[in-house]
């Protein structure tokens, strides 16, 4: 076993958890409300902004506890910044809103954005 945790905080300076639960039953889950789709049009971003990996990480997990028929629920660590109802389309507004146009206020956006 290796420890790791000092190169990854060197490396990372946010990780995106995007939930993908598929599952059968009477409640909404992310997989049937975009889940995938928000998963790519946030790499897409981040690619485009050559911020995918180095210094943002994308990471499908399971449930949230968001689920919502509205879309896809997604957290931002270690911002600890919850969305729902994220739509693909959400995806520009809500990563500029994080990180900046061009992903450059990575490892400080949350100390520089504007009050809610």
């Amino acid at each position: 076993m290796k420890r790791r945790t000092d190169q990854q905080r060197e490396r990372l300076e946010a990780q995106v958890f995007v939930c993908t639960t598929d599952r059968d039953g009477e409640y909404a889950c992310c997989a049937d409300a975009g889940g995938k789709e928000t998963v790519e049009a946030i790499k897409s971003w981040l690619r485009d902004r050559n911020a995918f990996w180095s210094p943002i990480s994308v990471t499908e997990t399971q449930c949230l506890g968001l689920c919502s028929e509205g879309g896809t629920a997604l957290a931002i660590q270690p911002r600890n910044e919850w969305y729902s109802d994220v739509q693909p389309e959400d995806v520009p507004d809500l990563l500029e809103s994080e990180f900046g146009p061009n992903a450059d206020r990575v490892g400080d956006a949350y100390e520089q954005r504007a009050p809610e």
